[in-house]
């Protein structure tokens, strides 16, 4: 996994990445609070230095993608936060969406796919937006596999945590 993952950065460095739900939260969530990363529950598996690991990840891609899907899961996550972070971390999500490609696709037609009623709506959607397009970084253990067997170049942050 190590020598696969720069090959995989290098691949899509202008293509694009696209950074799954827990990993944009944690992007908001540091640049709101770094010391809130590891105390937030949504967070907590995360620390300050993943947040650092994933700066350097995101400013390495020519494009961060995502989706209205993965924003809306965000959104819903980050109004757990207890104020004033709340309204911070909301600043922040409205800033990176200067940042941010966001890419649709009909929820009739995320639907349809074979493997709806296992992933749901979210990960369907990463499934058909990210094919031959992005890299796709998660943290979903579950999900990362399914896309490594269906041939979606894609890599567990948590592979990046360990290997740096």
């Amino acid at each position: 996994m190590k020598d696969v993952i720069p090959s995989l950065f290098q691949k899509y460095k202008q293509k694009g990445i696209l950074i799954d739900t827990n990993i944009l939260l944690l992007w908001f969530v540091g640049t709101t609070n770094r010391n809130r990363i590891s105390q937030f529950n949504r967070t907590e598996k995360f620390k300050p230095e993943d947040y650092d690991l994933l700066l350097g990840i995101l400013s390495y891609f020519d494009k961060i993608v995502t989706t209205p899907n993965i924003l809306t899961e965000v959104n819903s996550l980050a109004n757990q936060l207890g104020e004033p972070e709340r309204a911070l971390c909301l600043s922040a999500f409205a800033k990176a969406m200067e940042l941010l490609n966001e890419s649709y696709l009909e929820s009739r037609e995320v639907v349809k796919t074979n493997s709806f009623t296992k992933f749901g709506l979210t990960d369907c959607a990463i499934v058909n937006i990210a094919r031959d397009k992005y890299l796709v970084v998660t943290d979903d253990l579950k999900l990362a596999h399914y896309l490594q067997n269906i041939e979606i170049d894609t890599i567990n942050f948590n592979n990046i945590r360990v290997y740096g």
